[in-house]
């Protein structure tokens, strides 16, 4: 899966690719299924929804345009190969959380002792992070969000991802107390959306090196 370089081959691509998107998936799913606190972009799409009186669905869509731009405008160029990539990337991933969290809510999770539910809730989270870093590091396709936080990763922050991580929350944190203020209300947030903003992006550098430690950040192609 690897050539001498180090670079990935294209089989390998697919098969990290595959497996990131699963261990992520399954991470969302898991939290979701919980309700112990989502995650943060995601609590910021379920706030703004609220506020606006609009479907989550289409909430979560025009969330992810925003930052798509965003990135454009951040690396000073419209990729339309890396836009593209953002959108397929959403397909598989929302189906995904969607098909494991109706798989999940239909066993006992949610009768199992609160300290145990904990427990799991911030090991879907640690799962959320162990995916981000293996597709990140692919870099064939990802999830606008995450590409955003890898960008300021490397191009403000020398590769820092805890701090990238907490930086790149600080948008979604915003617009839940803005939509706090108008709804007089907070929804989706909880111990795991805490664990998340505190933690996540020190587990996605942690898993930079010890889950698939071979595996480097490729086709980083943009000033840094």
């Amino acid at each position: 899966m690897f050539h001498k370089n180090g670079s990935l081959t294209v089989s390998g691509d697919i098969f990290f690719l595959i497996v990131s998107i699963i261990i992520n998936s399954f991470g969302n799913a898991l939290t979701v299924s919980l309700n112990l606190g989502s995650a943060l972009w995601t609590a910021s799409s379920v706030n703004l929804s609220h506020f606006f009186n609009y479907s989550l669905t289409g909430v979560l869509f025009w969330e992810g345009v925003a930052v798509v731009l965003s990135n454009a405008l951040i690396i000073r160029k419209f990729d339309f190969r890396r836009i593209f990539g953002n959108f397929v990337f959403m397909l598989p991933f929302s189906y995904l959380v969607g098909m494991l969290t109706s798989l999940l809510s239909k066993t006992s999770l949610n009768s199992l002792p609160l300290p145990l539910k904990i427990i799991l809730d911030l090991c879907g989270i640690l799962c959320i992070a162990a995916g981000i870093s293996i597709y990140q590091r692919v870099n064939l396709i990802l999830h606008p969000n995450d590409d955003f936080m890898q960008i300021i990763r490397f191009k403000f922050f020398h590769g820092n991802a805890a701090i990238a991580q907490t930086t790149s929350f600080l948008i979604p944190i915003t617009l839940i107390i803005l939509c706090a203020f108008g709804n007089q209300n907070v929804w989706a947030i909880n111990i795991g959306t805490v664990f998340s903003f505190l933690f996540q992006g020190y587990f996605v550098g942690l898993s930079d090196k010890i889950i698939f430690p071979k595996l480097n950040h490729q086709n980083l192609d943009f000033d840094h």
